[in-house]
């Protein structure tokens, strides 16, 4: 009350021109509490002077840039929705190529992880097994062994059970005349594993077949040619292996499609399928087939659309079907290498009932039953490796001699051997595995991580 007394009086004093411009205000502030508000117009003043003019300008022209930069975050402005959509689209395309290579880092480092792991089980395997040849005393020498006459066997002749591997073949008899002995080195009992055989023999001539050569026929092999080399392995599960070519190939595969395995490891089982030859020289298999079961060294063989191998640690000689990818059939058969030629599967292997000697069996190709063996003078333990061309078989002297010789031949024609010297090279010095194939005539090898292959040369048929 004493405030608008004081305000009245006030206002009095002011005089005329400034009560007609006085004005009383009475009403609630926010909290709800009465409030009076008098005001009087200047009567000198037009206007406030302005205090911090510029200030206040700049802090507008701040709020408007701020206002504008909101807008087009936010997509206030028209051009703010294409703006803001094609932002977020670069945005998430980064975010996407970000996780990808991420992912792709991450698949890769797996793989690398896994090649490291398994090539320290290899190394971890090739170290037990040179410790153990290491540790393993040096054979004795075998007594002198006389040397025996061709076999003249045109009868059935049963499989029996044997010992070693039908790889480690090899004996070679005198020359006809020559009464000196044959010393053959003894077998070497042990770990599974390649290990080189060399046999003492006598010295034979060069043999040179009567008649003219004859390579599309079915004649004595005359000589062999310099290795080709088709491929080297890229690792160390390709320094021993077998590769094959179907001479009689059926759907769903072709003619000219060429297979491999790598023999070297503990968990032996894929194939590898390539188009041709020169797909396999490229290393871009087409195929690859996982086998039911293991495999055993290097003696395996294709025909009519069947792999012939070995089961691994046994007996059991198996015939998968490429194109159901299933064991077809299985038959016991001690340590046999298989081999295919002109006149179909052959299998070759050794018996303790023939005491060393090794045994040729024709087979039944669907069944796996012996159609007809015979029983040879050749010692399992006097060759190094085998191969059938038109019913004869040939041994190999020495895995690793750069130049060796093929030292004997065998046909089963007329239950016949003699010895031969027909030179041939391990250009690399560790021929794992030697085959002949009849689709190109030619001698299929592998050496020392190297797949190479051999011209042949054949005479004419000799006629009785």
């Amino acid at each position: 009350m004493f405030l608008l007394v004081s305000l009245c009086i006030c206002g009095l004093l002011l005089g005329g021109d400034a009560q007609d411009q006085a004005a009383l205000w009475r009403g609630n502030d926010r909290s709800g509490r009465c409030q009076y508000t008098f005001t009087v117009l200047s009567p000198t003043e037009a206007s406030c002077p302005q205090t911090g003019g510029g200030e206040i300008e700049g802090l507008k022209a701040r709020l408007s840039m701020l206002e504008v930069l909101v807008s087009r975050l936010t997509g206030g402005d028209s051009a703010g929705p294409s703006v803001g959509t094609r932002a977020q689209a670069e945005l998430q395309q980064a975010l996407n190529w970000a996780v990808g290579e991420r992912n792709l880092l991450q698949g890769e480092k797996e793989r690398l992880q896994r090649e490291l792991e398994g090539l320290q089980r290899r190394m971890e395997e090739m170290r037990r097994e040179m410790e153990v040849l290491r540790n393993t005393p040096c054979p004795p020498q075998t007594p002198m062994v006389p040397p025996s006459p061709p076999l003249q066997d045109s009868g059935l002749m049963r499989p029996a059970g044997g010992s070693s591997p039908m790889s480690h073949l090899v004996a070679r008899p005198n020359r006809q005349g020559d009464t000196s002995s044959l010393r053959d080195s003894a077998w070497q009992y042990g770990p599974p594993g390649f290990q080189e055989l060399k046999a003492e023999v006598t010295e034979v001539p060069a043999w040179y077949p009567d008649g003219t050569e004859d390579n599309t026929g079915c004649g004595e092999l005359i000589s062999v040619g310099e290795p080709v080399t088709h491929r080297k392995a890229d690792t160390i599960a390709g320094k021993y292996g077998v590769w094959m070519q179907d001479p009689q190939a059926v759907s769903p595969y072709g003619s000219s499609m060429i297979w491999r395995i790598d023999t070297v490891g503990a968990e032996v089982r894929q194939l590898f399928g390539y188009e041709d030859m020169e797909q396999l020289s490229k290393g871009f298999p087409s195929k690859v087939l996982l086998l039911p079961e293991l495999v055993e060294s290097t003696g395996s063989t294709l025909y009519r659309g069947s792999l012939y191998y070995q089961r691994r640690r046994s007996r059991t000689l198996l015939r998968y079907d490429l194109a159901s990818e299933s064991i077809a059939a299985r038959r016991d058969l001690p340590h046999a290498g298989f081999h295919v030629d002109e006149q179909g599967l052959w299998a070759v292997y050794s018996t303790s009932k023939v005491k060393g000697a090794i045994v040729i069996s024709q087979l039944n190709p669907h069944t796996l039953e012996v159609k007809r063996s015979w029983e040879t003078n050749i010692r399992k333990n006097s060759v190094a490796n085998s191969f059938i061309i038109c019913g004869k078989l040939y041994t190999v002297a020495s895995y690793t001699a750069p130049n060796t010789t093929i030292n004997y031949m065998y046909d089963t024609e007329s239950s016949q051997g003699k010895a031969v010297a027909i030179p041939f090279r391990n250009k690399y010095r560790y021929n794992s595995m030697i085959d002949y194939n009849p689709a190109q005539r030619k001698l299929f090898a592998w050496d020392n991580f190297h797949i190479v292959s051999y011209d042949l040369r054949l005479g004419r048929p000799q006629v009785n």
